[in-house]
């Protein structure tokens, strides 16, 4: 793990009042080495409670001590059964609102269905909905790091903190990799040019955005709503009336807007989960001279084969943290390192459990990071 606490963050750190109680919310094992990070950090114990499932899949939570009048956080990581992770999460905070805790904090460092937060033709906004079903179930107050789109904030009618994981990855770049300064912020595509940005600004670096590359065209695909009316409905068009389509569009061929030849090429996204992209944007990137390539980004759910497909690529070095769990991915690739965000987040429960302000972790970050 790499995290080096700033000496501020350090002398703060294990100051909490009383009345704190810290849960994981994770009937999975493997999913609760982020809490027991907290808790170390914020000296205190986890709280006992039993999250398990019946032999019919249905999930039962027993809480075994005192919550009345306490403020309850619910450290939730997502596993590779998503929707039983939800459900977890959604009858413990139930079940704290019952027993009369006086706020429930959600610690939910990556959002599960956070890529569906846009409308798809007849499909849904999911994360709309599942935001609904934590503000229903009780929660109080949201901590999370880095949304997908930040407008999904606006889903939640309670307080939501989206913390930030860019200044643990941007000191990762600059302690563990040694010529950084020959480096150049590489965007995938031109929707993540301006996390590219931030970087780049911050390091002071060169960018490069690759455009053409093939993306999801799901919402290229044909449905009903392109269907040319039936015949019957003909009449009911005016004759003068000629509505305007878009041109259909064209994937231009892959160019990389910027220099990286002789280069260290560094892609930053949020997630990391099908690598195709990833894995396209590396050999793309080896083909225009770069030397050594690296791909960071917040939550890595590397799902699949994404462990052999990343061991056997042009890929030098994939740097995740550990808003999910990927010890497994670990053993199946040596290339993936992890960095370890705990601190930011047991920094954020002790600030909120203590009422004060929670701008310190929100410092020199502008409306576009």
């Amino acid at each position: 793990m790499f995290c080096v606490a700033p000496p501020e963050l350090e002398t703060k750190m294990n100051i909490t009042k009383g009345g704190l109680v810290l849960f994981s919310a994770n009937s999975n094992s493997s999913c609760m080495e982020l809490s027991k990070k907290i808790a170390e950090r914020l000296g205190v114990e986890l709280g006992k409670v039993q999250v398990y499932q019946e032999p019919n899949r249905e999930t039962r939570v027993q809480i075994q001590e005192s919550v009345r009048g306490k403020d309850v956080f619910i450290i939730q990581t997502v596993s590779k059964d998503v929707n039983t992770t939800i459900m977890e999460l959604l009858i413990m905070v139930y079940a704290c609102k019952t027993s009369c805790a006086k706020s429930i904090i959600g610690v939910i460092p990556y959002f599960p269905y956070s890529k569906q937060c846009k409308m798809r033709k007849r499909g849904s906004i999911v994360s709309k909905l599942l935001a609904s079903m934590m503000c229903k179930a009780g929660l109080t107050h949201l901590i999370t790091m880095d949304l997908h789109q930040k407008e999904i904030q606006g889903f939640f009618n309670i307080p939501v903190d989206n913390l930030r994981a860019s200044p643990f990855l941007l000191q990762y770049i600059q302690e563990e990799i040694p010529d950084y300064r020959n480096a150049v912020i590489v965007a995938k595509s031109p929707a993540s040019a301006k996390r590219a940005q931030s970087f780049a600004e911050r390091l002071r670096l060169g960018i490069a955005v690759i455009h053409g590359e093939a993306q999801d065209a799901e919402s290229d695909l044909v449905d009903g709503r392109h269907s040319p009316p039936m015949l019957r409905n003909v009449a009911a068009i005016h004759p003068s009336l000629e509505i305007p389509m878009l041109i259909p569009k064209e994937k231009p061929p892959i160019t990389v807007v910027g220099d990286v030849g002789g280069r260290i090429a560094i892609i930053v996204d949020d997630i990391i989960d099908d690598v195709d992209s990833f894995l396209a944007a590396a050999e793309t990137l080896k083909e225009r001279g770069a030397y050594k390539i690296f791909v960071m980004a917040t939550h890595g759910l590397l799902s699949s084969d994404a462990p052999r497909l990343i061991e056997e690529s042009a890929i030098d070095e994939v740097v995740v943290t550990n808003t999910i769990p990927h010890e497994i991915q670990k053993l199946q690739c040596p290339k993936i390192k992890t960095v370890d965000i705990s601190m930011i987040l047991s920094e954020a429960i002790r600030r909120i459990h203590n009422g004060e302000s929670m701008s310190y972790l929100f410092r020199n970050i502008g409306l576009d990071d």
